[in-house]
């Protein structure tokens, strides 16, 4: 089993940055990839951003290439994701996942069977 926590979400103005993190504990060794979703109200669970856990290849959702950067902290067993030049539209719950068997479909929802609670992040002037 793997826990993730997530935190850093909060209020933001248009064009402003937050930083997101997502701790995990438990079964760690086993990752091969963690990723982010989100979620706006209303609205099915939408990729953002994922990265394979050994050797840092990154893939992300179209609505976010260039404004998003996901990282991850292999020492501290931490995922981040740096989020700059926000718009209104990136308001949503988002979501830290994990899954620990190769291959599949990294930007799936159905790829991922670990998930964190969530944090709100609202962009509003």
């Amino acid at each position: 089993q793997v826990q993730l926590a997530e935190s850093g979400g909060g209020l933001v103005q248009p064009g402003g940055s937050l930083r997101l993190s997502c701790a995990a504990s438990g079964r760690t060794f086993s990752t091969y990839c963690m990723a982010w979703f989100r979620q706006a109200s209303g609205q099915e669970r939408e990729f953002v951003a994922t990265i394979l856990w050994s050797d840092g290849r990154i893939y992300y959702g179209d609505s976010v290439k260039g404004r998003f950067t996901i990282s991850r902290d292999k020492a501290k067993n931490t995922l981040y994701l740096q989020m700059n030049s926000l718009k209104p539209e990136d308001t949503a719950i988002y979501y830290c996942a994990a899954d620990s068997v190769p291959g599949g479909i990294l930007t799936s929802r159905n790829k991922y069977v670990y998930w964190g609670q969530g944090t709100q992040v609202t962009v509003s002037s």
